[in-house]
């Protein structure tokens, strides 16, 4: 391990590796191994800094699991040398890539920070250069030894946020991410002022592991007035999908309607799994608080409380990959695994 602090920068891709062709006034990646000549402020720390690229990049709509398996591959080979990770993203996926590595990584203790940007670094007016430089200062940070933020997170616009709380919520506004249901982790200003308080320390120190199966036999049923029973259950009598996420209206709650509990009812016979999960913004599934709810707990439904849509997804596929008895499926899913619900 380096006496400095050392830092891993990893590129998949996303706007914020961008920077533009003088000539052709095209955009183009930057090649990593030179980011002291892209961002010279980096030097400024004194950090040991080292880069690793994903060669083609992935732009974040192609995202899939088997990234998201790499990605934590990679941490795995690298983590005994580095203090911190940043793993530089695009924008629109963001927010399911940390959740799933929320799961992959078990007894995580070194940061692991995404970020990204909504104009290219290149750019004279970009947010990438104070979001690649905080990010890097955070994964950087020690306090006795360890880590300040031992968690897999996001970094955007003067915020760090819990990653598997994090959605994506602005194309447009710098501030392009949100946590409405869990405060963030840190703001930066003047000072990086981080709230402990909220922050999962490990325990213990334990070797990281990390899970290599997903299961992505997964699905959205997003509830909405005038929903057809064709449509509802073309989605819940699908042969190839074993879970679903269940966006209901409010505090979870669905119509009554005998032919959409029946075709409810049915799928989860035939053992299928059915997490359900607000629409709204902020807040938590309450099942049984209304009639409207206390009907699909009765038939089976679980609830997701207060977890966001993108880390209900990445949790269905983790647990489905991780156990095969149902009980323990639902177990897991009604558990705190990394911090993705309140308890």
């Amino acid at each position: 391990m380096n006496q400095r602090p050392s830092v891993l920068i990893i590129y998949t891709g996303g706007t914020i590796g961008m920077v533009e062709d003088p000539v052709r006034g095209t955009l183009r990646p930057f090649d990593f191994d030179h980011i002291l000549k892209q961002v010279p402020e980096l030097k400024a720390f004194g950090y040991h800094l080292e880069t690793f690229s994903f060669n083609p990049i992935v732009d974040s709509s192609n995202m899939d699991p088997k990234i998201w398996i790499q990605l934590a591959e990679i941490l795995k080979e690298h983590y005994d040398r580095f203090d911190g990770f940043v793993i530089l993203h695009g924008t629109d996926t963001m927010a399911y890539t940390a959740s799933a590595l929320s799961f992959l990584l078990e007894n995580q203790y070194k940061p692991v920070i995404l970020t990204g940007s909504q104009l290219p670094i290149g750019k004279i007016r970009t947010d990438g250069k104070e979001n690649l430089i905080t990010a890097i200062e955070i994964a950087a940070k020690k306090q006795n030894g360890m880590a300040l933020v031992p968690e897999v997170c996001i970094y955007f616009e003067y915020r760090l946020f819990r990653g598997n709380r994090t959605s994506k919520y602005s194309a447009e506004h710098f501030n392009a991410f949100h946590s409405p249901n869990y405060p963030p982790l840190a703001e930066a200003g003047i000072e990086i002022k981080f709230n402990y308080q909220s922050i999962h320390y490990p325990a213990l120190i334990k070797d990281l592991v990390i899970h290599t199966q997903l299961d992505n036999r997964v699905g959205i049923l997003k509830i909405f007035p005038g929903m057809s029973a064709e449509y509802a259950q073309c989605i819940l009598h699908n042969p190839d999908i074993k879970a679903l996420v269940m966006e209901t209206y409010g505090a979870g709650n669905a119509s009554t309607s005998p032919w959409f509990l029946e075709a409810i009812e049915h799928a989860i016979d035939q053992g299928k799994i059915i997490l359900n999960v607000t629409q709204c913004s902020a807040g938590s599934v309450q099942m049984g608080r209304y009639d409207t709810s206390l009907k699909l707990l009765d038939i089976g439904v679980l609830s997701g409380h207060d977890i966001t849509s993108e880390a209900a997804l990445a949790k269905l596929m983790f647990v489905l990959g991780k156990e095969t008895e149902r009980q323990k499926q639902v177990a897991l899913l009604q558990s705190n695994i990394s911090g993705e619900i309140s308890s």
